[in-house]
Order: structure tokens, then sequence, then C-alpha cells
């Protein structure tokens, strides 16, 4: 989308005071019960409410990115600088050090860095780029939030514990800036989303495609690789393949059976929009995200139902599913936080023993075992002559060859510190510059 776009688009407080007069918003006035709504739209609708046709079941912040003004203490620079070094070297056992441990964070230490970011921090909250002293004219810290911690606390705890580890590592000037942020909501309904033509999305962008997933349709794109963009997009089918099946008691909870598809509206935001309403500053962006939904529906998107006799498409009547998307209100909660979170990226017991089992299963039948005791016993008996072979054949013990590979594991899950290994490792290198004279 080009920025001419955007050229003539109002305040958000303005947009805000404007929205479309949806048949959810004129419910919710007492003025109409279209649709059968009788209230504002909320994750715990009444008994009147339609929810045959619309329920609303999650919204809010799906991803966050933030950027810090300031830079890195000389000695967390220097330290950094060594960890990347383990992280390149070709030994598993110095690999496996690659960490940093902040605040209750265990982060992984990456081999490689990005662009004028030479410095890649990790683990299941955030996934943090850090640049050098001497680019002054860089940010210090660029920052992609999980979208999987969001739905554990509220935005604003996520971004304090983030701003905690900051502190730790460098002189943070001011507070963040939002480089990117996507709102979106969470519904069941039994509208047909392939029943429309494309004609029916009336937009700024010139980009709308529709997608399938082997054969079956999941959903519309409008504007991608814009500064602003918009997916609606089946969610159930979605997570079968990004694994996020967190979501699925959260939906529960606010009423889905479990049975029908749930579908996500979403909108992306970048820097230059941000930018051109003001709000790029994270409280600032806090405080509006109504303004920035109301813009996105009302202005910049709608889904409508065309008319033949009119050819004036800012004319055309609102489809009674997007009236309800728009009236979603941001400064309302928008469903229940997870219980269940962990910082570390460690892979489910589902995909652990799956994957165990099949390997089980395949030496059982292989040996002519039926009994999966005796089955588990041969295999582990078999396991360990293989890895003490592997272990002699490259010149290790069978404990180290073991205990390294758990510790490259425990590096990517973020899972254990291997803390005094990594600070023998840089002392013995400091140790061995200072002999040296170096």
């Amino acid at each position: 989308m080009s920025k001419n776009q955007h050229s003539e688009v109002k305040p958000l407080t303005e947009i805000q005071g404007s929205a479309i007069d949806t048949p959810a918003r004129e419910a919710a006035d007492g003025s109409s019960d279209e649709l059968g709504l009788d209230t504002a739209p909320t994750n715990r609708v009444s008994n009147k409410y339609n929810t045959e046709y619309f329920q609303p079941l999650r919204w809010g912040i799906d991803s966050l990115y933030l950027s810090y003004s300031g830079s890195l203490h000389s000695d967390q620079e220097a330290k950094l600088d060594k960890l990347k070094k383990l992280a390149q070297a070709d030994q598993l056992s110095d690999q496996a050090v690659a960490q940093l441990q902040v605040n209750d964070h265990i982060f992984e230490v990456k081999d490689k860095g990005t662009g004028m970011f030479p410095f890649i921090i990790e683990d299941n909250c955030f996934r943090i780029q850090l640049s050098r002293q001497r680019a002054k004219s860089m940010p210090m810290a660029y920052v992609k939030i999980s979208s999987e911690y969001l739905t554990h606390k509220s935005v604003k705890e996520v971004v304090d514990d983030l701003s905690a580890v900051l502190y730790v590592l460098g002189d943070v000037q001011s507070q963040p800036k939002v480089s990117r942020i996507d709102l979106f909501v969470d519904f069941a309904s039994n509208e047909n989303m392939e029943s429309w033509h494309r004609d029916a999305w009336v937009t700024r962008s010139e980009k709308i495609n529709q997608y399938a997933v082997k054969g079956e349709f999941s959903g519309w794109s409008i504007g991608m690789g814009s500064t602003m963009a918009a997916r609606l997009y089946n969610k159930t089918l979605e997570i079968l393949t990004s694994k996020k099946q967190y979501l699925e008691p959260l939906w529960k909870q606010a009423g889905w059976d479990g049975i029908k598809p749930i579908w996500r509206l979403e909108f992306e935001f970048k820097r230059d929009i941000l930018v051109q309403f003001d709000v790029q500053a994270f409280n600032t962006a806090l405080a509006n995200l109504n303004g920035l939904w109301n813009y996105a529906t009302t202005e910049w998107l709608k889904l409508t139902i065309p008319s033949e006799g009119d050819t004036n498409r800012s004319r055309w009547a609102i489809h009674p599913l997007w009236a309800y998307l728009a009236s979603i209100d941001f400064e309302t909660s928008g469903g229940v936080l997870s219980r269940e979170f962990t910082a570390q990226r460690v892979p489910s017991d589902s995909r652990i023993f799956d994957y165990g089992f099949s390997a089980i299963s395949s030496f059982m039948a292989r040996e002519g075992i039926t009994d999966l005791f005796d089955g588990v016993e041969a295999y582990y008996r078999g396991l360990c002559n293989h890895l003490n072979n592997r272990a002699a054949n490259g010149g290790a013990s069978f404990e180290g060859f073991v205990d390294e590979r758990v510790a490259i594991k425990a590096k990517r899950f973020n899972s254990i510190l291997n803390k005094q290994a990594a600070e023998d490792e840089l002392t013995s290198e400091e140790y061995r510059k200072h002999s040296d004279g170096e």
C-alpha cells in the first residue's frame, strides 16, 4: 500500500467516535434487535444473543514488536560477543553453553545476528535482537513478543517483564515504541466465509487473495506485505500446523462447543501507519486500540453486500457479519488468561512420546517382540550399546556423549542452564589471554 493511501486519514479519536452504525451497535444502544443482538459483544453473551450466527470468543493483541532506544552495557556486549562465538564453535560442548540468564529467563544465544543487530537471544517469551554500543542510530533492542505469552499475562505485565530484562542488558533511554501490532478477534459463526465474491471487500488495498488447504477454503487476505494488512481465516484449521493448541481451552472457557470452526479476523499495523496516527509510543498505542480497530473496520476495509444497481461502492450495505466484527470493544476484557505457560520452548508430551513410541514399535516389530515392557527393555539395551559405540568412535565417554546431547537440547529448549560450564569456559579464556599478555 502506498503512503498516499493514508495521507488524508482522520485522527484516531475522530474515527473512534464515528464508527459505522452497525446492527451490533444499534442493538447495544437499544434502538434495534436486528440479528438478535441485545448488547455489545462480549465473550460471555446473554441468552438472547444469536450465537448461531456470531459468537465472539477472544480478542486483543496477537503480535507485538517493540523497539527500545539506548545502548548495551559494555560488560554485557563483551559477554554476548563471547557467547556468540561459543554458539559458532564446532564442538557441541561449546555450543551448549551459549546461554544467557537474565532474571527468570534462560535465553539461547544465537550463532548469527541479522542486519544491524549482531546479537539475538530467545526463549518462549521473547526474541530479542540487540545492537552494538557504537550503532548510535539504531535502537538498542528490537523485540518480538511471543503470541502465547500474550495469552498468559496482560500486555502491560508482559512489557514490564521485557523492560526488566533490557534494563539488565543496557541503558534504556525511553519507553518502547511499537514497530508492529496485530489486533484480532476469534469467533464462531454459521456464516459461509466463502459465500461472497472478492468485490464485496471495499478496501484501500489493491491486494485481495483467498486460500484453500487440501481443497478446503481456509480464508482471505487483504494487503499482505503492505504497511497495513488483514486476514480472515479458519483458525481451527491453522492451528493444526502452527501447533497452537493452547488456544483451545481458552475458547472453551468462552463458550465454544469444540465442534464449530473458529475464524479469526486479524489486522496488522506496521510502523508507518502507527507513526502517521502518532500512536507509536507503546502507552499511546495501548490507549488507542479501539481507534485502530475502528479505522481498520470502517475506513480501511469493509465487507459489504454489493448492489448491482449502484456503482458507488461506498454506499453498499455493510455485511451483517462485518457489523458484529466492527463493534468489538477493545476496552473490555478479551477473554480469560491462560494459566499454563512456560518460558521454555519445550516439545509437548504427545510429540515426544509419539516419536519415541514410533521408534520403539518399529524396533519391536523388527525383533518380533509383542510385549511392550519387554520391547522397551530390549530397546534400552540396544540403544545404550549403539550410543556407547558412537561415543567410542568419537573418542568420548558414554556419559560425556549423552551429557553433551542433552545440553544441546536444553539450550534449544531453554530448560537447563549450563551456567557453570559457561562461566568456566569464559574464565579460562580470560585467564589464557591474561597469561599470553593479550
